[in-house]
């Protein structure tokens, strides 16, 4: 595996002891549960009317992805919201 030099410092210090891997308190950790367990929960049911064009080309991009079409079209809203996408005018 490749790491980058950030990665490799990090690495470095570990494995020479200067890093320690703390403990997580319990309190954490189930912090971290409930984050990451509502990360994923997909909890809204939307309808939205397309066109048939459109439609169809978004069944073919999932299939040529190997994914369900909601899955793709759940991805590019949340990468649209997270602002993954540029506009062409930026």
């Amino acid at each position: 595996m490749k790491f980058d030099s950030e990665e490799n410092e990090i690495l470095e210090a570990y494995e020479s002891g200067r890093m320690k891997i703390s403990k997580v308190s319990d309190k954490e950790l189930a912090a971290i549960k409930a984050a990451a367990s509502s990360t994923f929960k997909k909890d809204k049911r939307v309808t939205i009317r397309l066109y048939d064009h459109d439609f169809q080309g978004i069944q073919k991009k999932a299939l040529q992805m190997g994914i369900p079409y909601q899955t793709l079209i759940s991805g590019i809203i949340h990468r649209y919201i997270e602002g993954d996408f540029i506009s062409k005018n930026d």
